[in-house]
């Protein structure tokens, strides 16, 4: 049993900052793949940011050099660090951990608002 609990939304103005972070309890292996999804209303879930246990990191093209995906290993928990935030990154945002063999786990949301 996995669980995920984010931390870290809110409301910001178009421009601003926000940092969300995610805490994995539960059987973490060594090997696995964190991420951050998000979903607007009426729109479908979409991948923001990953990064592989050992450091490999993919953005979505919208997000490229405005949000930076970390993790600590030792506290099994991945950051989303967003910067210049826009009024279209508003969104439900989801932490999820990928492992091998096993189905994937999802935290229950955070919201972010950014208003213009």
């Amino acid at each position: 049993q996995v669980q995920l609990v984010e931390s870290g939304g809110g409301l910001v103005q178009a421009g601003g900052s926000l940092s969300l972070s995610c805490a994995a309890s539960g059987s973490i292996f060594s090997f696995n793949t964190m991420g951050w999804y998000r979903q607007a209303p009426g729109k479908q879930r979409e991948l923001v940011a990953r990064i592989i246990s050992g450091g490999t990191t993919y953005y979505a093209h919208s997000v490229k050099g405005r949000f930076t995906i970390s993790r600590d290993n030792a506290k099994n928990t991945v950051y989303l660090q967003m910067n210049s935030l826009k009024p279209e990154d508003t969104a439900v945002y989801y932490c999820n951990l990928e492992r091998p063999g096993f189905l994937t786990s999802w935290g229950q949301g955070t919201q972010v608002t950014v208003s213009s």
